[in-house]
């Protein structure tokens, strides 16, 4: 199983980050192994049940999953996991920390654990999966901080 984390400085406000990373049905149109999201449930709590599919190029490989999000506006995280799917295991933490001056930054944390098994040749594989999940991760809040800096600069 591979641990990764990535954290990101974004120049916008919490609540505006938090609700474009809540926006996941948007990913595919700016992550490029996203290749769909499909909510299939919004239920009380800040809990989403989505299904994903995505490639990877380099690997290959196709993977879907479905995954639960539990949104908490209050603490400012977003813990999720894997309910089926082609991975042994998904599942991480976001979490949104207001700072700067006037809290007008934000500090986005991710946390995943992430495993992926493939017989016979999985064990070759643990550190590929490992190091393109850290590639992936670092886009995904890459791709929020550009989108997040970009609504803010456009502001009066």
């Amino acid at each position: 199983m591979a641990v990764v984390t990535s954290s990101v400085t974004i120049h916008a406000p919490v609540d505006h980050v938090m609700a474009l990373a809540k926006d996941i049905e948007k990913f595919p149109q700016f992550m490029n192994e996203v290749q769909s999201v499909e909510i299939l449930e919004r239920g009380p709590g800040g809990r989403v049940i989505s299904r994903w599919r995505a490639a990877l190029p380099e690997l290959r490989l196709k993977v879907k999953w479905t995954e639960e999000d539990l949104w908490d506006d209050a603490a400012r995280t977003c813990a999720f996991h894997q309910i089926e799917g082609d991975y042994g295991k998904l599942e991480g933490l976001w979490t949104f920390t207001p700072t700067g001056p006037d809290e007008r930054e934000t500090r986005f944390d991710s946390r995943l654990e992430i495993e992926y098994d493939v017989p016979l040749i999985g064990p070759l594989l643990k550190g590929v999966i490992a190091k393109k999940a850290k590639e992936n991760l670092d886009a995904t809040l890459a791709a929020i901080q550009r989108r997040a800096e970009d609504a803010e600069s456009r502001e009066p």
